[in-house]
């Protein structure tokens, strides 16, 4: 992608000097132009607004109140769909952190696939030692947390410094979120709609231990690991209350219900109580899987349209429990001194986060238009 088809986006609060030495050098290294968003910056900081009006390709936008992060960069991308031509978007900070060169070198990544977005990916690792310790943590235990639900490995899921088509523009305008949640449901969005992700290293800058950063550690914290748990924890609250159901209609149907309408012949007793135990197990378990498919359908993945969804679902319910059965009994093979239960819980919730993979990315997939 060329320099100057890419135009660079800046929310803003608050800032510094460094903002606008940022600016200039951004304008001064080929940037097609630059759009500012000041979120609802106080009087003191306008004068250096108005410095950065009056260069040249560059335009600012203006909150009058703090809206966070995230509408300050759907303001700024509505901007660009809207009243320029750019091919290419690029998101950095304001904060000094993302150097000319990285910002130059996420954008020329840009190979002109329409669903690809470039991420630049800071150092993590044991060995950096420019990190802060809490930073390096947190970063690295979300991006296991992503990898394991979203089948994606990013090293850096907190990035600002990003780059994408601006044919992603209609679809970023729809992600949810208002403050930093928004770009983790950006990263969410692209996990689940075949939107390449790729990583480009970049330096690793942190200020004062990223002493000038707006993010609140609890309370953003807190709204970024509900996005990334949301959907898990809806696809468990789902499984419990099919389980729970399971449980009272299969006690139902055998202490109740079905003896009540069979004769038990008391010459034959195990014939019949293996009858309604057959009767109860399986009736019960249809009810629970079409309502554990209701509830994911339409709670945990919010799919309105899903071609197949049914049948691809019955191929995974049974495939599931010809695993577990397969597993469990070969374990049980090997240590035939240790009860078959002990695999069976391992083996279970093992299967049990594979299957919401599985549920999100082929079985609930959203039908292609």
């Amino acid at each position: 992608m060329q320099i100057n088809d890419c135009c660079v986006l800046i929310p803003s609060l608050s800032p510094d000097e460094r903002l606008t030495y940022y600016a200039k050098e951004l304008l001064d290294a080929g940037f097609g132009a630059l759009v500012v968003v000041d979120d609802g910056s106080a009087a003191e900081y306008q004068p250096l607004f108005r410095e950065l009006e009056g260069m040249d390709r560059c335009v600012v936008l203006h909150h009058e109140v703090n809206r966070g992060k995230g509408t300050a960069l759907k303001t700024g991308m509505a901007y660009i769909g809207e009243h320029t031509a750019f091919k290419a978007v690029v998101t950095a900070d304001s904060d000094g952190q993302h150097r000319v060169e990285d910002t130059l070198r996420i954008c020329a990544s840009l190979n002109g696939t329409d669903r690809l977005m470039i991420l630049g990916s800071r150092d993590f690792s044991k060995e950096s030692v420019d990190v802060p310790p809490r930073s390096k943590f947190g970063n690295r235990v979300t991006s296991a947390v992503f990898r394991l639900l979203y089948g994606r490995y990013l090293p850096d899921t907190q990035t600002g410094l990003r780059a994408f088509s601006r044919d992603l523009i209609p679809e970023f305008l729809t992600v949810s979120g208002d403050r930093f949640e928004y770009e983790m449901n950006q990263l969410i969005y692209c996990a689940r709609n075949d939107i390449t992700m790729q990583a480009v290293p970049i330096r690793t800058v942190y200020i004062e231990e990223n002493a000038s950063s707006h993010f609140h550690p609890i309370r953003d914290s807190w709204r970024i690991y509900k996005l990334i748990l949301g959907s898990f924890f809806r696809f468990t609250m789902s499984s419990l209350i099919c389980w729970v159901v399971d449980i009272g209609l299969f006690t139902l149907l055998d202490r109740l219900i079905l003896p009540a309408v069979m004769d038990r012949d008391l010459t034959v007793p195990i014939v019949n109580m293996g009858a309604i135990i057959f009767i109860a197990t399986y009736g019960a378990r249809i009810v629970s899987s079409v309502l554990n498919f209701k509830l994911n359908k339409d709670m945990v993945f919010s799919i309105r349209e899903c071609r197949g969804a049914g049948l691809r679902y019955v191929v995974l319910v049974i495939a599931a429990a010809l695993v577990s059965s397969l597993l469990v009994g070969a374990f049980n093979l090997l240590f035939p001194s240790v009860p078959a239960t002990w695999f069976k819980i391992p083996v279970d919730l093992t299967i049990f986060v594979a299957n919401y993979r599985i549920q999100k990315d082929w079985v609930f997939k959203p039908s292609k238009v």
